[in-house]
């Protein structure tokens, strides 16, 4: 009975997000609110459960969300990714082109939201590729497979730095093992599937086109990919610390000291004084314009924020219900390995809704409690249900539109060419989850 409940919320949601075109937030409201009542909850009850569930979960995910905020548009408005580009570009050269702008995307993916990066990174496509007269999708295709990887694979993105949280996960040893998979997934997806593309010819609408950037209006090549990469070194470094340093070591109860939400913030905080000072302060602009910059940036993630917010409403409710605890009972009933069970669930609800994040955070008020009672590792568990929550993105996902005009492809092409690549992605990383699980 508490399977068939949970089913059926999760089949309203979808009803209420999809055909209804229900704000994501108040859906996940709804259904909250309603699969309280009829576990027999009280309304107070309820709403004392939805109140907690999004207090702990933004409590800490506030700070780094919208500090990554803060730090993508800075590098977006700098010009520091036109700047990588420029020179991932010299570098490379037009034989290489392709890995050039995976590498960009790759690079400038891991701070920029994904929206962010896409508007800023496929102008920057059809501007190149016009140059060089090379089909467009050629080029696009795999760029945006690395942009899709960062968004869906590595903190600090908003939805993977929400599973780590309600799984209790590592953030240093998620982006390790993220960043491992994430390799193979961008070649597979990208270069390696884009054999297959050369034969869509479409021109892209030259409106879309970048504009010049003049080269002394662009901030140095080191400071940009230093302001880029800051966030991933730091937090890395310290979980490589942790692992590497002697017990007799003086470092070592300082470095453990230091946990890894800690890091992540301490990280996160450095990386933006860091970028509003080298590309902002240092190349004269007023300390007010930054600002300004850093305050323009939040109403990028209000909505993220608030989506994330309903997710952890509904976990909350799943489990002062109850229903968590059935739900557990009868997952562990199908025999399931937990990381492919985490990919599946995400994946349908991904497929029914479109959202990475909806699918990737409800999935985790799901799964959570699998970790305690079956032992999985929870930095793969974070993984495997990112993977799945990028699986066959196609007409209820904005980001397959917005491929299918930039690009100006048909319907058709559209499916053949982005929504196989997002599949790549998302099979690939279940795969590498496997992989790494085999050796733990």
């Amino acid at each position: 009975m508490s399977f068939i409940i949970v089913l059926s919320g999760i089949v309203l949601l979808v009803l209420l997000i999809t055909l209804l075109r229900l704000n994501a937030f108040l859906a996940f409201l709804i259904v909250s609110i309603l699969m309280g009542l009829v576990k027999h909850m009280t309304v107070t009850a309820v709403v004392g459960s939805i109140q907690k569930g999004i207090g702990d979960i933004l409590g800490s995910l506030v700070i780094l969300i919208g500090l990554g905020a803060m730090l993508g548009k800075l590098i977006a408005d700098s010009g520091a990714a036109v700047r990588i580009s420029t020179a991932l570009t010299n570098l490379f050269g037009k034989k290489y082109l392709q890995w050039a702008m995976v590498l960009t995307a790759f690079i400038v993916g891991i701070p920029l939201f994904y929206g962010v990066g896409f508007v800023l990174l496929v102008p920057l496509v059809i501007t190149v590729t016009s140059r060089y007269n090379i089909p467009a999708v050629y080029i696009g295709l795999p760029t945006l497979a690395a942009l899709s990887v960062t968004h869906g694979y590595l903190p600090p993105h908003p939805s993977p730095v929400a599973l780590i949280q309600q799984f209790h996960a590592q953030i240093g040893m998620t982006l390790l093992y993220g960043l491992c998979i994430a390799i193979p997934a961008i070649i597979l997806a990208g270069p390696v599937f884009s054999i297959t593309l050369k034969k869509y010819t479409a021109k892209p609408l030259a409106t879309f086109a970048a504009k010049e950037i003049p080269e002394s209006e662009l901030p140095g090549t080191f400071t940009s990919f230093m302001a880029a990469f800051l966030p991933v070194v730091l937090i890395a470094l310290h979980a490589v610390l942790q692992i590497t340093t002697p017990a007799t070591s003086k470092f070592y109860p300082i470095l453990h000291s230091i946990d890894d939400g800690a890091m992540a913030v301490i990280a996160m905080l450095i990386s933006v004084l860091t970028a509003a000072y080298t590309l902002g302060v240092k190349r004269g602009k007023k300390m007010e314009a930054v600002m300004g910059t850093l305050s323009e940036s939040v109403k990028d993630v209000v909505l993220i924020l608030l989506i994330i917010g309903g997710a952890g409403a509904l976990k909350q409710v799943l489990t002062d219900s109850g229903l968590n605890n059935a739900i557990v009972d009868q997952l562990q009933n199908m025999h399931v390995h937990p990381l492919l069970l985490a990919w599946s669930i995400s994946a349908i609800i991904r497929v029914c809704i479109g959202s990475a994040t909806i699918a990737g955070v409800t999935t985790a008020g799901i799964v959570a409690p699998l970790i305690a009672t079956t032992g999985v590792n929870p930095n793969l568990m974070v993984l495997a249900t990112g993977a799945g929550s990028l699986m066959f993105s196609h007409v209820n996902d904005p980001g397959f539109w917005m491929f299918k005009e930039y690009f100006n492809l048909t319907f058709k092409d559209t499916l053949k060419t982005w929504s196989i690549m997002e599949t790549i992605v998302s099979v690939v990383g279940l795969v590498g989850v496997f992989v790494i699980n085999s050796f733990l």
